[in-house]
């Protein structure tokens, strides 16, 4: 294995076990605590506002973390193709900022769930 899929490996990795140590650190304190149903809550709403905040917080994190990794190959399969042929530095500039817009579509998608907590 390559010490960059090693460090893809770790990474996915952690995030696997930070999403469920998260889910089970929302989930078991009211699981264990018991008592009467809550009444469910209206249609559209979240459960645990604390849930939507995680999901903002992951949805901007890992489309950082993705764009990231995503400039980071492209980036360096560009330089090695504009240094062949200078000519294609437009087209290459297109495929960087494409990569980069992965973190801009994650950080939209946190606004909007940012926006319907209220």
């Amino acid at each position: 294995m390559s010490p960059r899929a090693k460090i893809a490996f770790a990474l996915t990795l952690f995030t696997a076990v930070l999403a469920a140590g998260a889910s089970i650190a929302l989930f078991v304190p009211a699981a264990v605590a018991g008592g009467a149903p809550a009444a469910p809550p209206p249609a559209g709403l979240p459960i645990e506002p604390g849930m939507g905040y995680l999901a903002a917080a992951l949805a901007t994190g890992l489309s950082a973390l993705a764009a990231g990794f995503a400039v980071a190959h492209v980036g360096s399969a560009a330089i090695g193709a504009i240094t062949e042929k200078p000519e294609l530095l437009g087209r290459m500039l297109i495929l960087v900022g494409l990569a980069e817009g992965i973190a801009i579509y994650g950080l939209i998608i946190s606004i909007l769930i940012l926006n319907r907590l209220g």
